[in-house]
């Protein structure tokens, strides 16, 4: 029993850090561009996570796109920089977009 509770406290803290960072991604205006499953404006965080998941720097090189903003990759319309976005908050996003596949 008591292995089961710390299992199952152990599974609800992995979880908990996906939710803070969608409304982190709400909170910086993300979610006005992009969505979990669907393209928007830009692409998809699925479609992110799954175009950067054999890359070993993906987190620091999407922490960058996110504050700095970024051309070219996924067709014609630019990223705006988010120069409001701290760098611990632009590698906690990518990270958790690293995990919408």
């Amino acid at each position: 029993m008591k292995r089961a509770l710390l299992v199952l406290a152990a599974l609800s803290a992995l979880a908990a850090p996906a939710m803070a960072d969608q409304s982190l991604a709400a909170a910086k205006n993300c979610m006005a561009c992009h969505a979990a499953e669907k393209k928007l404006v830009g692409p998809s965080y699925k479609e992110v996570a799954i175009k950067y998941a054999a890359q070993k720097d993906a987190v620091d090189r999407l922490a960058v796109k996110i504050i700095k903003g970024g051309s070219g990759v996924w067709g014609p319309v630019p990223m705006p920089a988010n120069g409001q976005v701290s760098e611990a908050d632009a590698k906690k996003l990518a990270a958790w977009v690293l995990t919408q596949k």
